[in-house]
């Protein structure tokens, strides 16, 4: 039996098929105005990598900020359940989950009574401002004049780190500008920016009972910067 998993995000969609084997196919596209284009396209390119058809899905289930638009998905589940699950299944000792994604940022707390799975004891986000977001970083590596993908490699080039004191988008925007007139590194930029980010996350993440073994998700996570500074 084949599944589909998708998840529509604020900055980028994904989908997952799934066989008894593991993982068939999967897709990554940016979110686009039209959420129910962005939920098809992505579906048939998983597809075309797992070499099946619509009729092979046995089950969807549609999570994220447009879960409710997609019209082939059999459930919606909040992201919330979505990450406690899919961390636990992973990795079955995780207690806190701590994502950042395009515009948001999030702690879990889990618990598992190893007869019912995990669940999700408490959490807390922040979804009100893109501080310390994918989008902040995308925002600062245009003025930096670097690639998203390059932020972490360069940042662990850096030999003095640069305080970075505001996270506001905006205000940070400004004061890195500053900082490049200033002349002070690139390197040591993105590293003060990496530190910014972790701070921020932490004060988030102390509203919870934080326990080990504690899993990382979303976006961001593929900066190893910001990986290394957490």
């Amino acid at each position: 039996m084949y599944t589909a998993g998708i998840d529509i995000g604020s900055v980028s969609t994904e989908v997952v098929i799934l066989g008894d084997e593991g993982v068939k196919g999967y897709s990554v596209l940016d979110s686009q105005v039209d959420i129910e284009k962005t939920a098809e396209e992505v579906l048939d390119i998983a597809l075309d990598m797992a070499r099946l058809k619509r009729t092979d899905i046995a089950y969807a289930v549609a999570t994220g900020y447009g879960r409710n638009n997609i019209h082939y998905a059999n459930r919606q589940v909040t992201e919330i359940t979505c990450h406690a699950i899919g961390a636990h299944f992973l990795f079955s000792n995780t207690r806190t989950i701590i994502d950042i994604g395009g515009q948001d940022s999030k702690a879990i707390a889990l618990t598992n009574d190893g007869q019912s799975g995990p669940r999700v004891v408490d959490f807390c986000m922040n979804d009100k401002c893109a501080a310390g977001t994918g989008r902040f970083l995308e925002v600062m590596a245009r003025v930096l004049d670097v690639g998203i993908k390059e932020l972490g490699p360069l940042s662990q080039k850096s030999t003095t780190e640069v305080n970075i004191s505001s996270m506001c988008t905006v205000f940070a925007e400004s004061e890195v500008i500053s900082l490049i007139h200033q002349k002070y590194a690139k390197e040591d930029i993105i590293s003060g920016l990496h530190t910014a980010i972790a701070r921020k996350v932490l004060s988030l993440v102390q509203r919870l009972n934080i326990k080990e073994e504690v899993t990382l998700t979303g976006g961001v996570m593929k900066n190893i910067g910001v990986v290394e500074k957490l």
